[in-house]
């Protein structure tokens, strides 16, 4: 599944691959921000994602997408 974290003062978002739930990646979203602690998720690659709760502008939880590779054309 595909997450998208928005992050205050930050004009990039972090968007990262993950096996997690989404009840699960919402369950530690929502303590996060309930408590301003951090959010640890996990990526695909076994990287641990850290985002201060209090900057945690908003939170995009949806499938992943598939990756298209090469050339289209749009005509």
């Amino acid at each position: 599944m595909d997450i998208k974290i928005g992050v205050q003062d930050t004009p990039r978002e972090i968007t990262i691959e993950s096996a997690q739930s989404p009840e699960d990646v919402t369950r530690l979203v929502e303590a996060a921000l309930n408590s301003g602690s951090l959010l640890s998720l996990t990526d695909d690659r076994g990287r641990t994602i850290l985002v201060p709760g209090s900057k945690i502008a908003y939170v995009e939880i949806g499938p992943a997408s598939t990756r298209k590779v090469g050339f289209g054309s749009t005509m």
